[in-house]
């Protein structure tokens, strides 16, 4: 299928800017990018909560 739609579009944007440098956090030796830490965060907030709700349960035999 030559010249389909498929074909001509190109990639999607990216919802930010990726040209730009990076933001950096600095604690003493430790220097983190921000995206790095925003991707930790959310990894710890969803461990959190796999330990804090409850499994379903399903239903009772009998």
């Amino acid at each position: 299928m030559v010249g389909s739609r498929h074909e001509l579009a190109g990639p999607p944007a990216a919802p930010v800017d990726l040209d730009g440098t990076g933001h950096y956090v600095h604690w003493g030796v430790v220097q983190i990018s921000v995206a790095n830490l925003v991707v930790i965060a959310l990894m710890v907030l969803v461990f959190v909560l796999a330990l804090l709700l409850p499994f379903p349960h399903g239903r009772k035999r009998g």
